[in-house]
């Protein structure tokens, strides 16, 4: 079994190849299609005019494509509205992007450490993407004595688990899976 550190590098790893997939899958391709119909589009301007406003569409399409892709992405890595406190209406807008019925309870004005923000954060995206589009997630968010708490119920908690529980660990906290409900605490930082 691999020591709590060597678990941490290789998570790190892994989620920066799944970053160049994304980038490789996602706005590379929109930008190879772009690049190509605006080379279509230089043949086509001289010997046939009137064809090149259906190009220019695929292109604008091409590039507002590429564009979305490329802000998904930046949110998935650090999504801006953490910087702002905004952890509860983050978790709601996620839930709505992703399809998956939720309900989100998070302390009132709660603002925390951008870390523990984004691990709470993470545990959401991996419980959302398991989630289906009939069954609601759940997620409760409260402190107290300086401690973070948080229990996360969905249908199926996904395969990073082991990569969640690294990240909680690291910083200096617990979870684990009590009937399928993902149950977290963390020494709450402001």
């Amino acid at each position: 079994m691999r020591n709590h550190q060597e678990r941490l590098v290789l998570t790190a790893d892994a989620d920066r190849r799944a970053i160049e997939r994304e980038l490789h899958g996602g706005v590379q391709q929109y930008l190879v299609a772009l690049a190509t119909t605006l080379q279509l589009a230089r043949r086509v301007a001289a010997s046939e005019p009137e064809a090149l406003g259906p190009l220019l569409d695929d292109m604008e399409r091409d590039v507002r494509r590429a564009l979305e892709e490329a802000a998904l992405l930046a949110q998935r890595i650090y999504p801006s509205p953490l910087e702002l406190g905004g952890l509860a209406s983050l978790l709601r807008s996620v839930a709505v992007q992703a399809g998956v019925p939720a309900d989100v309870e998070v302390s009132a004005g709660a603002t925390y450490a951008p870390e523990v923000a984004m691990t709470l954060y993470l545990c959401w995206l991996s419980a959302l993407a398991s989630g289906r589009s009939d069954t609601q997630v759940t997620i409760r968010v409260k402190e107290a004595d300086d401690t973070l708490t948080f229990q996360l119920a969905a249908d199926a908690l996904g395969p990073d688990l082991d990569r969640l529980r690294d990240r909680v660990e690291a910083l200096g906290g617990g979870l684990v899976v009590e009937s399928d409900v993902l149950v977290g605490s963390m020494p709450l930082r402001r």
